[in-house]
């Protein structure tokens, strides 16, 4: 199944932006006093939890404990994954990220009766400088087995294979690009200008200047049955390619995003995604600012036992 009714949240505890993921994050602002960005931050996930919960959705939220100094905790969604009876943690770009193992995501959640059987580990691989930050690079089709892995300093091909091998999907490698203080700069990560739902995928095309590379991609898309909504670049940057795709506990589906991201779309767009699940949104302004990331980043998805 590509989505899940349960959902993985780490609420912050000290957010505030992360000097050592500014160096290729380039959606992140410069800093405000970090006590008031905290503090916006947090109230701001509060409402997004609510939202989701409100919405049916089981939502597993895990409190940052402020012990390890880790600013980027609220985006669990790049640090590990589910696949059934597995998890998978990766190896991080920044070094302040890699603390985020120490508030230990696996035994919080086997508390709560989430065990997996195995544990795939490519944290070793940050040794070599090899990285892969999980679904932030990793955009799966987990129906069809295929990942859509976006290389940058922080999605190196040659792991990329190695997890598409050891979990079975077939890669569809490319690059992409946005513009910044008029340079093109590579994107950080997949989940920014592309978000994959059960039938619908949203794709920033302008991003990736390879034609061949485009074509492989509609092509997958098209033989798997998705509807294409195209973003411009504008949206990406106001991140309407970092939405999500969950269902509640009823089976109903939902799109998740932030209200940046909603109030970006066209009505044509918001018709065309609504087909698909209902649209849900809230303010994530602070986050998305200082964090440079978004819904997405900050949802992991359980997928457990029957996935």
């Amino acid at each position: 199944m590509q989505t899940t009714d349960t959902i993985l949240l780490v609420r912050p505890y000290l957010f505030r932006r992360n000097e050592e993921t500014a160096i290729n994050n380039y959606f992140q602002s410069e800093e405000i006093p970090p006590s008031k960005i905290n503090q916006t931050a947090t109230s701001e996930f509060d409402n997004f939890a609510s939202l989701l919960q409100h919405a049916g959705i089981r939502t597993i939220v895990i409190q940052d404990n402020g012990k390890h100094q880790t600013p980027d905790s609220i985006f669990p969604n790049h640090f590990v994954s589910f696949h059934g009876d597995s998890a998978t943690l990766y190896p991080m770009f920044a070094y302040n990220r890699r603390r985020e193992r120490n508030l230990n995501y696996l035994g919080q959640l086997k508390i709560k009766g989430f065990e997996f059987e195995k544990l795939n580990d490519y944290s070793v691989y940050e040794e070599s400088e090899l990285f892969l930050e999980g679904n932030g690079a990793l955009i799966l089709d987990r129906v069809h087995r295929i990942a859509y892995i976006s290389l940058s300093d922080r999605a190196h091909e040659n792991l990329a294979i190695i997890f598409c091998n050891d979990h079975g999907y077939e890669p569809v490698i490319f690059q992409s690009f946005h513009q910044f203080d008029a340079q093109l700069k590579p994107i950080f990560h997949s989940n920014m200008m592309t978000s994959l739902g059960t039938h619908f995928c949203v794709i920033c095309w302008d991003c990736i200047p390879d034609i061949d590379a485009r074509i492989k991609i509609e092509q997958r898309l098209i033989k798997t049955n998705k509807e294409i909504i195209t973003i411009s670049m504008e949206q990406m940057h106001q991140f309407a390619g970092n939405m999500d795709e969950i269902k509640n506990k009823n089976g109903h589906p939902f799109i998740c995003m932030s209200t940046r991201a909603f109030d970006s779309l066209t009505t044509s767009q918001k018709i065309i995604l609504s087909r698909h699940g209902m649209l849900l949104h809230a303010p994530l302004y602070n986050i998305e600012k200082f964090g440079g990331g978004s819904a997405r980043c900050m949802i992991a998805e359980v997928f457990y036992k029957n996935y």
